[in-house]
């Protein structure tokens, strides 16, 4: 009866799950601010906070206990919840909840068990609890010193929107890969993080105003003068 319970659990986590990929990668595709970036980016939240909440309960149960998927899934959650509050700070005069702070400083105990966890273990298990362990801990830092003044520039509220969107499609994407196509091994882990966080920069610093140049842009360039 339970294990009956855990599969259609899987099936529902599966399919929230292939609605906030599809939703996500349209919301990336779209002009950004547009009626169907928001809407797209809605469905985005849902499924990915649908999905999530499942994974956590399902990758603890005997039998199916996978402590990467659980933190993948807290997560997703955490990032998916912050990069939607951070909207609200649009708005000149909306200043920090208990609930903003709450949120990263939850997450920011998760990181540090997990850098715990890593120093306590070897191999590739060590690896990874290290490295997401390190990521939660810079990631909180950063909402923290957000949330201090988040009114500090007119786009920072627009950079924290983009980090952690970015971030939780990144990890529903490690999800997938891991749990969706059995792939095994650090790359899968770790390659996903590398490429977004890639992107999340050229996003944020594009927000900012910074003129970025490709290599065959600056030849060229060069070549003209």
């Amino acid at each position: 009866m339970m294990e009956t319970a855990i599969k259609i659990a899987i099936y529902i986590h599966a399919f929230f799950g292939a609605i906030g990929l599809i939703a996500g990668s349209l919301s990336f595709m779209v002009k950004k601010g547009s009626k169907f970036h928001k809407k797209s980016g809605k469905w985005f939240t849902i499924g990915m906070l649908a999905s999530s909440g499942l994974s956590v309960p399902i990758a603890s149960m005997p039998g199916h206990e996978n402590p990467f998927l659980v933190m993948i899934g807290l997560f997703t959650i955490y990032m998916v919840l912050v990069g939607n509050r951070s909207l609200r700070f649009k708005k000149r005069k909306t200043v920090a909840s208990k609930v903003d702070w709450g949120i990263s400083g939850f997450m920011a105990l998760i990181s540090a068990l997990m850098l715990a966890a890593g120093l306590l273990k070897s191999g590739e298990i060590a690896v990874l609890f290290l490295f997401f362990g390190a990521i939660g801990l810079v990631l909180c830092l950063m909402d923290f010193n957000f949330l201090r003044n988040p009114h500090k520039t007119k786009t920072g509220w627009l950079v924290q929107h983009i980090g952690k969107i970015i971030g939780a499609y990144i990890a529903s994407v490690t999800a997938f890969l891991v749990a969706g196509t059995h792939l095994s091994g650090l790359a899968v882990w770790i390659l996903p993080a590398v490429v977004g966080n890639t992107a999340t920069i050229y996003w944020i610093l594009k927000v900012k105003g910074v003129k970025l140049k490709l290599p065959l842009q600056r030849a060229s360039s060069s070549f003209s003068e």
